[in-house]
């Protein structure tokens, strides 16, 4: 029987190498073409592939597990679940694995994009432009056709000109970035506030006027400090939690 094939990982080693490798595969799980299969390889060929040991993928695919997105049968072998709900929490402790999943797993539609002028709140991240590339996407729930958040990326026009469209429908800006286009991502900084929905924001997301949302910022770094992408996204209050993770090691 054919196996799900996860995306590769270059492991940090100042992180738990069971979290990265759970991230990476949550992120594989819920970006994956609905043909492909459901079974995944055995945990002997998953410590390979990521390069961790048996014990390590072992406490990786249990996080998966606890959360409902894989169920694991004695002598059968573990399996993604086809029904699993896309919108649970994320635990975040640093990893652009983590970003990647959060972003994960929705049916993306492409609202509209092209160049447009450097947004006056956003001029601040790229002081050496006078336009970015806009892409405006709307995410729903795959099963219920629900809206659940709707996200604005301004990346540099350089990176703009090979991004191609049909990957933005299937996967997030950060997988886009770092995985196809080659972008040099460094880090990436997330600020998340509570806000009221604007009338705009509220069609899209069918909510009532000035019900509550949670407003996400995230601004993608490289190694020199330059900013890629600024990514607005406004996600539904009854939809999302956040919970941040600090560890002190």
């Amino acid at each position: 029987m054919t196996s799900f094939a996860p995306d590769s990982i270059v492991l940090n080693r100042k992180l738990p190498l069971w979290y990265q490798v759970s991230q990476s595969l949550r992120a594989s799980i819920l970006g994956r073409s609905p043909q492909d299969p459901l079974r995944l390889p055995t945990e002997e060929r998953l410590a390979e592939h990521y390069g961790v040991s048996v014990l390590t993928m072992r406490q990786a695919l249990k996080e998966l597990e606890d959360e409902g997105l894989i169920s694991r049968h004695r002598r059968r072998g573990t399996f993604i679940e086809p029904d699993v709900r896309r919108g649970a929490p994320v635990r975040l402790l640093g990893s652009v694995d983590a970003i990647v999943a959060q972003q994960s797993g929705m049916t993306t539609e492409l609202l509209d994009h092209g160049h447009v002028p450097v947004p006056a709140a956003l001029a601040e991240y790229f002081p050496d432009l006078t336009e970015v590339a806009a892409y405006h996407r709307l995410r729903s729930d795959e099963t219920t056709g629900e809206p659940t958040n709707h996200a604005v990326n301004h990346v540099r026009p350089e990176l703009a000109a090979r991004v191609d469209l049909e990957d933005l429908v299937r996967w997030p800006m950060t997988k886009v970035l770092r995985d196809v286009v080659k972008a040099d991502i460094s880090r990436i900084t997330d600020t998340v506030e509570a806000r009221l929905a604007d009338p705009e924001t509220a069609r899209l997301l069918q909510v009532p006027l000035l019900s509550p949302i949670l407003h996400y910022t995230g601004v993608t770094y490289d190694a020199a400090g330059r900013v890629l992408d600024v990514a607005v996204i406004h996600y539904r209050g009854d939809r999302f939690s956040f919970t941040v993770t600090l560890d002190a090691t």
